[in-house]
């Protein structure tokens, strides 16, 4: 990147240090995950609940088999993660920064406050 077509005064090393394309195909591979908004619901319950498929069914009024694909792919982008309790299967948001984040970010968009920091 050191011969750009045009000098516009920018150091080398700004281009230097951007991400890998790789990077940002990652971020858009998220962003288009949570184009859906039954997806950014379930991960917002599972940022402050651990729920089965059942629970999550009823409380989005969605059927079961429908939920189970949106937990597979918020499962495949490591958004979320799940744990066996017999034939059960608990799903829970990731302590990951990344989850963390977009948990912020989601409740700073619709201006929602979590249900535990009311006292």
């Amino acid at each position: 990147m050191e011969n750009l077509p045009h000098d516009h005064n920018h150091q080398a090393e700004q281009h230097t240090s951007m991400p890998a394309f790789s990077d940002f195909q990652s971020a858009a591979d998220i962003l288009k995950l949570l184009g859906d908004a039954n997806r950014i619901r379930i991960f917002w319950i599972l940022c402050h609940y651990e729920e089965c498929v059942i629970n999550l069914s009823a409380m989005i009024n969605m059927s079961s088999p429908a939920v189970s694909h949106h937990l597979k792919l918020l499962k495949s982008s490591g958004l979320i993660t799940s744990r066996r309790e017999g034939k059960e299967m608990y799903y829970t948001a990731t302590d990951s920064p990344q989850a963390q984040l977009l948990h912020h970010t989601i409740e700073q968009m619709i201006a929602v406050s979590c249900p535990t920091s009311h006292t």
